[in-house]
């Protein structure tokens, strides 16, 4: 659906009239939403076949269109009717419906269950009547069984065309919100993000408003603590104020990067405050403001999507109707559950426990909040699954209302999306769950033919044995095998409250992984990396993140790491169309580093055991000479452990800590705060959350040192991209900068970005490698740590520290 607020028009399919509802709405197929639609296509050709040799000159496909004025709005409806038949001086219209249930079913259980195939016939009819008001028409809507083919059809009456216009009047209360939204969000009050500005902050927000009225799409680079969310912000805030876009969608990878723009937004856009308004009653219980200058008239409205299983009120998460009673008859029980207010009057966002309990005290789903509150939201913040994951996106794509052309799209920490998209690309098949699911059918009755299909390919996967790169016959096999389940899964009712939450999700696989298999878009993997296991991996998920990213009218790929714009651009799908660099200007860290490099030590795997005691004796001469803690960054945790070990045997007076495996960010935290406090080293991993996403380092040490490039570890995966960049015609230095070298220095130039964060802060950093002064490695560092002083031999070392520059 499109609209244009200011020519008060609109443009949708009859489907999307048939299914606009504000409120609850079915979920859909889920992955096997793809073999239903195969199932459907195949009854609609056998039910024109049968139609064909029934009756002369039926049509079918047939287009239909109209355009209706309704409430001061234009709106055009376009869509398709599958038969129309001729029966006499009558037209019958006639659409045909499948279902995996047994027919015939009563009438008003169909009426219940499907309103929208209903309320899509009733359009169809009433467009016709339009452009010939007296013809006689009559409408049949057809429900086939799709295990049998038996059919049961349902004869309209012009009562049930009155669908049409209860569709029409949602749409207008629809659009008339969305135009108030509009009207408030130019009365929008700015509060600057800055009230005393750093150096560079405020000429970097106007660059960068300049550069997004020419570019469409801007790389922005700014180190941390350059404070580049309020400038974001700032600049998305004034293009929504000003009508330049419709909605902000803000993504980051990190739930506390997520609250801190929640946070900001709140400083930055807080309304004064106001006595409540009246309001008026519209229809179906829903209130509207009565005057669009009263409640909240400059409140933005801002939701933090949080995932499904965060809302969930049930002791188990397991999203079915047969087993949760919060969203059984969930569409029918919404209007009079009062939750309309989540998205009538905009208000901060809501925390999950809020909707938790509001969702507990209605018998509602909290999630379902949430899904019906996002289409009023001026604001969506979230992960960045919500909008580059197949199996997530849905929440955001199918919004009323969706228009990335009309969206400012912010993706913060854009330097792991590429790592992110790929990850969501890939998936696995192993033994153990294979054989799960196939006792799990056997126990829930499952059909015979179902069950057969499913025990080949657990035998497929079984005899699998460990290899870098399954051969093409058996990956052939695989995508036989997957596809004939995932028909058989699609086609048939199962028990899924019986089969659980876990072994649902492995059930569904196939169809996501058969059409992963028939996707040849992406550079992939298929492998075993042990006996009776299956990796399906994604090598490179850039071709999806282009043409996803090309879809917004503007967006910003925010990070303090970009690197060489040729490189960022192919790791995002933009080689042909790169994005605009934009840099902040950040004054205050001139010379805040003091680098130099370590000649003396080659860290590659083969020499690490050579030079480990003299990275232990650096390490605590480094912790000798310092004022403040010591950040030591490694590859590895391995690598790590086994430094400590030579520390604790030789310097038992250094105290080290390690980090740990830590995955809460409140631990991590905690964790770093008492280590600096209690500790003379840290002993820190390279790409881990601790590297990345810890914001306590700055201005708390004094020297740090980093243990090696971190290229990630040689494995099926990487060879397998390596050898598939060099058949993209790659040389072999770009392949391996590619897969290797780049990756690597990203994360080194991550962990020593977090050094610095406010301007007088300074440290020293020593780059423990002879590998640092080889232009190969060298040029993907940040400029300001490019250029350091040269340590031959153990003088060099000391006069370093002794001098500082």
């Amino acid at each position: 659906m499109e609209f244009d607020l200011h020519q008060r028009t609109a443009a949708l399919s009859v489907g999307e009239l048939a299914d606009f509802a504000v409120g609850p709405r079915d979920g859909g197929d889920g992955p096997t939403g793809i073999w239903r639609a195969r199932l459907g296509s195949h009854w609609h050709r056998e039910m024109e076949t049968q139609t064909r040799s029934e009756t002369e000159n039926a049509a079918f496909e047939v287009s239909v269109a109209g355009e209706v004025f309704e409430a001061g709005w234009t709106i055009t409806i376009t869509g398709r009717i599958d038969q129309v038949v001729p029966d006499g001086s009558t037209t019958v219209l006639r659409e045909i419906k499948t279902l995996t249930r047994p027919v015939p079913l009563p009438e008003s259980e169909l009426r219940a269950e499907y309103p929208a195939y209903f309320a899509q016939l009733a359009i169809y009819l009433s467009l016709r009547r339009i452009h010939d008001p007296d013809a006689p028409l009559r409408g049949e809507l057809v429900f086939v069984e799709t295990a049998t083919g038996l059919s049961q059809t349902i004869v309209f009456s012009r009562e049930d065309e009155n669908l049409f216009q209860v569709r029409l009047a949602r749409l207008v209360q629809f659009l008339g919100q969305h135009q108030r939204a509009r009207d408030r969000r130019s009365r929008l009050k700015i509060t600057p993000a800055f009230a005393n500005p750093r150096p560079g902050q405020a000429d970097t927000r106007e660059r960068l408003e300049a550069a997004l009225s020419r570019h469409p799409i801007v790389a922005f680079e700014a180190p941390t603590g350059f404070g580049k969310t309020g400038v974001m912000l700032e600049t998305a805030l004034r293009a929504l104020q000003s009508g330049q876009c419709d909605r902000l969608v803000y993504l980051t990878s990190k739930s506390t990067g997520q609250l801190q723009v929640v946070s900001t937004l709140a400083h930055m856009t807080a309304p004064p405050s106001r006595d409540t308004a009246e309001c008026h009653l519209i229809s179906d219980n829903i209130s509207y403001p009565s005057d669009n200058k009263n409640l909240n008239s400059e409140q933005l409205a801002v939701w933090h999507v949080r995932n499904k299983r965060e809302h969930c009120v049930n002791d188990v998460f397991h999203c079915t109707r047969e087993t949760c009673r919060f969203i059984q008859d969930v569409e029918s029980r919404w209007p009079a559950s009062g939750l309309d207010r989540f998205h009538l009057f905009p208000q901060p966002t809501p925390e999950v426990a809020e909707l938790r309990n509001a969702g507990r005290a209605a018998s509602i789903c909290p999630y379902e909040i949430t899904r019906t509150a996002l289409a009023f939201q001026d604001v969506w913040i979230g992960d960045f699954n919500y909008v580059f994951a197949p199996r997530n996106r849905s929440l955001f794509s199918q919004q009323p209302g969706w228009n990335p052309a009309r969206t400012f799209l912010i993706v913060d920490e854009a330097h792991n999306l590429a790592g992110r998209v790929a990850d969501v690309h890939s998936a696995t098949l192993d033994e153990r769950e294979l054989r799960a699911v196939l006792a799990a059918l056997d126990q829930t009755r499952a059909p015979k033919a179902l069950l057969r299909l499913w025990e080949s390919l657990t035998l497929l996967v079984v005899g699998t044995r460990a290899t870098e790169a399954i051969d093409l016959p058996t990956e052939e096999d695989l995508a036989s095998a997957l596809s004939a389940v995932s028909e058989a899964v699609a086609e048939n009712p199962l028990d899924y409250a019986s089969l659980g939450p876990d072994l649902t999700e492995v059930l569904w696989r196939p169809a996501e992984l058969a059409a992963w298999l028939g996707n040849h878009t992406l550079s992939r993997l298929v492998w075993a990396p042990t006996d009776a296991r299956i990796e399906f991996t994604c090598l490179d998920a850039a071709p999806a993140i282009g043409a996803t990213l090309r879809e917004f009218g503007r967006v910003i790929l925010a990070s303090a790491t970009i690197g060489p714009m040729t490189t960022a651009a192919q790791t995002w799908g933009l080689s042909n169309t790169p994005p605009h660099p934009l840099a902040a200007l950040t004054p205050w860290r001139d010379g805040a580093y003091d680098v130099a490099v370590d000649l003396r030590v080659d860290t590659r795997f083969h020499h690490r055991d050579r030079h480990g005691p003299t990275t232990a004796k650096t390490i605590a001469r480094l912790s000798e000479a310092s004022t403040q803690a010591v950040a030591v960054f490694f590859p590895s945790y391995r690598y790590a452990e086994n430094i400590e070990q030579l520390l604790q045997a030789d310097y038992p007076e250094v105290r080290v800590a390690l980090q740990p495996r830590l995955p809460d960010l409140a631990a991590q935290a905690a964790w770093v705060e008492q280590s600096i406090a209690l500790t003379d080293v840290l002993f820190l991993v390279l790409g881990s959350s601790f590297a990345e996403g810890i914001d306590l380092l700055g201005g708390k040490v004094s020297h740090a040192m980093v243990v090696g490039p971190a290229l990630p570890e040689v494995n099926a995966r990487q060879r397998a991209w390596h050898d598939e960049l060099l058949r993209q015609d790659a040389d072999r230095e770009a392949a391996f900068d590619r897969v290797y070298r780049q990756p690597g220095l990203q994360k080194v130039n991550q962990g020593l970005g977090r050094l610095i964060r406010a301007p007088g802060q300074r440290t020293r950093v020593l780059l423990h490698c002879v590998r640092f002064i080889d232009p190969a490695y060298a040029r993907w560092l940040a400029p300001e740590y490019q250029f350091g002083r040269h340590l031959p031999d153990d003088d060099a070392l000391e006069d370093w520290l002794n001098h500082d520059s």
